[in-house]
């Protein structure tokens, strides 16, 4: 595949790379995922450089980190991409500079099977792409419900040069895999770590999606009835386990489905000169950080996803090096033989690929800002997360964890290693002075969230749930959160 014919992109939302087997899971979840690992090229250190959703698939689509395109929220100001302004020629720059639009360029007809950008407003995701198909389900849809609009379109142009992009929702909250596929996992061990002792302390803290506050900031009926696979409060080790399971139970049937599309591309006789790429726009905490079921901060778990390329005359091989997943896009448009847009922030690897060295990035800045504004550093085996805003979680303004011996982030030593904290902060000072000189509309876009109100999933919130915590026992938690917020935060922008 030297120039490129075919490349099919499977976009598994909210995906954890740690619960696939070839990321040494060792429950059963990703067969199919499994396969092409062993026949491509596995990466164990890539990360979305901002999150969640439309953070991420903004970078993806820009190769711009969110400090440069403008997107780090999921409202607010900062959840549209900073137009041009007066130096806007005839074609914007998102339209010329944009992953498919580049891979238009190569040859290839561009296509999108996702429901992402009605999902979120997100109408930029269709730059560069000849043809767009939403489910219609905004993000609700299941895995064959989309490979059913995917499958119709290959039957049709297998044989053309193309670029497919197949977005599967099912490992996303709410746990939503039909109850006909069953229980895969209700006789195998769920992960060890999320003992009694754990879960009973998240139970007395606070912030939304804590074991407390399933829904949001307070259990919800509504996924109850409708979603029986999706726990609402984490009360006891069976409500863990229902986790687990829900979402390890969707992570296996976006699988099959993963299976279904290759299986179709052998049918069709296209396999052998068809790239494909796994992966996703972020992972999932399941616990970490007392949030259970989403992904509301600048983690290990929200931030890194799995990263799965097979590619014909690429061999077999697993990578180590840090990477920013868009590093990985401009990779791909490198080994298409496409130069990489100079507004882009991701850097190609692609010689190193070519030459099977494992290089890349000494260190990664990652950040959230839809239910937190923090940033990460990832580096070494440490991850820092600086917070700006804690989304009411009561999160240390510093936290440090070793990943190596804690890759749970159960304990902030930040403190007791005030050396490794020092190096990490510098670090981030260091991105933010390169950074912030070019950040979108003139100042870095984290610190107008937390100016607006907040991030835009806990803005107006608090008072409602300062008033929760009180009635629920926790009338600690509601002082210290009144403390720091004031009791009327997040009433408006400022």
């Amino acid at each position: 595949m030297s120039t490129g014919t075919r490349l099919l992109y499977i976009d598994i939302d909210t995906l954890r790379a740690d619960h696939l087997g070839c990321y040494g899971y060792p429950r059963h979840t990703s067969p199919s995922i499994d396969r092409v690992a062993a026949g491509g090229m596995l990466f164990e250190r890539v990360y979305a450089s901002d999150t969640p959703c439309l953070p991420s698939r903004t970078a993806l689509i820009t190769g711009r980190f969110g400090i440069h395109n403008g997107v780090v929220n999921h409202g607010g100001t900062d959840a549209d991409p900073a137009i041009d302004g007066p130096a806007r020629q005839f074609h914007s720059r998102l339209h010329l500079d944009a992953f498919p639009s580049r891979l238009q360029q190569a040859g290839l007809r561009t296509v999108t099977v996702s429901s992402f950008a009605h999902r979120h407003s997100a109408f930029h995701w269709h730059a560069g792409f000849d043809e767009a198909y939403n489910v219609g389900k905004y993000g609700m849809e299941t895995a064959d419900e989309v490979y059913a609009v995917a499958a119709e379109w290959l039957r049709r142009a297998a044989r053309d040069r193309w670029f497919l992009h197949v977005q599967l929702w099912d490992p996303h909250a709410p746990y939503r895999s039909p109850l006909a596929y069953g229980h895969p996992f209700a006789d195998t061990p769920c992960p060890a770590w999320l003992t009694e002792e754990v879960r009973a302390r998240h139970w007395q803290g606070c912030g939304p999606h804590s074991a407390r506050e399933g829904g949001g900031f307070a259990p919800n009926e509504y996924d109850r009835a409708h979603y029986p696979r999706q726990p609402q409060e984490i009360g006891d080790m069976a409500a863990v386990r229902a986790m687990f399971d829900g979402y390890d139970t969707g992570v296996r049937f976006a699988d099959e489905y993963v299976g279904r599309l290759l299986e179709l591309l052998e049918d069709l006789g296209v396999a052998e000169d068809t790239a494909v790429m796994i992966s996703s726009d972020h992972g999932e905490t399941l616990g970490e950080l007392n949030v259970y079921c989403d992904h509301q901060t600048a983690d290990e778990h929200t931030t890194h996803v799995p990263l799965i390329l097979k590619w014909p005359g690429l061999g077999t091989r697993r990578y180590s090096a840090l990477h920013y997943q868009i590093d990985v896009t401009a990779t791909l448009l490198e080994l298409l033989g496409q130069g990489v847009p100079a507004s882009w922030d991701g850097r190609s690897f692609a010689a190193s690929l070519r030459a099977g060295v494992d290089a890349g990035r000494d260190h990664l800045v990652l950040s959230q800002g839809a239910w937190t504004c923090q940033r990460g550093v990832r580096f070494e085996d440490w991850l820092l997360i600086s917070t700006l805003h804690d989304g009411y979680h009561l999160f240390d303004d510093v936290m440090l964890f070793d990943l190596r011996h804690d890759p749970h982030e159960q304990q902030n030593v930040a403190a007791a290693r005030a050396d490794v904290t020092g190096r990490g902060l510098t670090l981030l000072a260091q991105w933010q002075s390169r950074m912030i000189p070019h950040a979108a509309r003139g100042r870095d876009p984290l610190a107008n969230v937390v100016l607006e109100g907040g991030p835009y999933h806990v803005r107006g919130e608090l008072p409602a749930y300062l008033e929760r915590l009180r009635a629920t026992g926790r009338a600690g938690e509601a002082a210290r959160l009144a403390a720091k917020f004031g009791e009327a935060a997040g009433q408006g922008g400022s």
